[in-house]
């Protein structure tokens, strides 16, 4: 049983391996102690990736909630628990570049298609501010069939201004979190323009 050996050693003194024996039998005071062991150490290798303090926070969370999850998945034989947990970190963090990164290239794709509008009012003769009256309403109906979280965050950032960092703020959410309903957003408005292109 590992409660004993923990017990008499203390957390302190114990090897990674008897922490991740731990954690795997609900300690929560094992993944305490690893955190303080290798905290800053997993921030690095995140910060290195993620480059924004504030989301490396967010995946440094991320990270414990897997290793408490998934800390039986751990065997000695691929090595040392450090590399094993270094290797979920930098996974984490890749999986965050990259949602990040789809999420900078939905929102350039949605400005660009409101750019990209064709000037109605040289083709047909129509008053510019009758056009931009009309696409106004068309995003009005298009949002309000988004579900309410993502409909809020592209509220805050399109039509306040605001940034990611004051959404999460305002909304209570993480800043990972509202990048995502963004990104997801945003695709369904894109979606959405695509056949309102064609008919212009």
């Amino acid at each position: 049983m590992i409660q004993p050996l923990i017990e008499t050693a203390g957390l302190a003194e114990a090897s990674d391996e008897t922490l991740m024996q731990a954690i795997t039998n609900r300690h929560q005071t094992a993944l305490r102690e690893l955190y303080q062991r290798y905290g800053k150490t997993l921030r690095a290798v995140v910060t290195r990736v993620v480059h924004e303090e504030a989301e490396a926070d967010d995946v440094l969370q991320e990270i414990l909630l897997q290793v408490w999850k998934e800390a039986g998945n751990y065997s000695p034989k691929a090595g040392r628990p450090l590399g094993w947990v270094v290797t979920l970190a930098r996974r984490r963090a890749i999986d965050r570049l990259r949602r990040r990164q789809a999420y900078c290239r939905a929102k350039d794709r949605f400005e660009s298609q409101i750019d990209d509008q064709p000037d109605a009012s040289t083709r047909r003769g129509i008053n510019a501010d009758l056009v931009r009256s009309d696409l106004r309403r068309f995003l009005e109906r298009q949002m309000r069939s988004l579900p309410n979280y993502q409909r809020e965050v592209i509220k805050l950032s399109f039509f306040e201004g605001r940034s990611h960092r004051e959404i999460a703020d305002l909304t209570g959410t993480p800043l990972g979190t509202v990048k995502t309903r963004l990104e997801l957003g945003l695709r369904k408005l894109i979606s959405c323009l695509r056949p309102l292109r064609r008919k212009i």
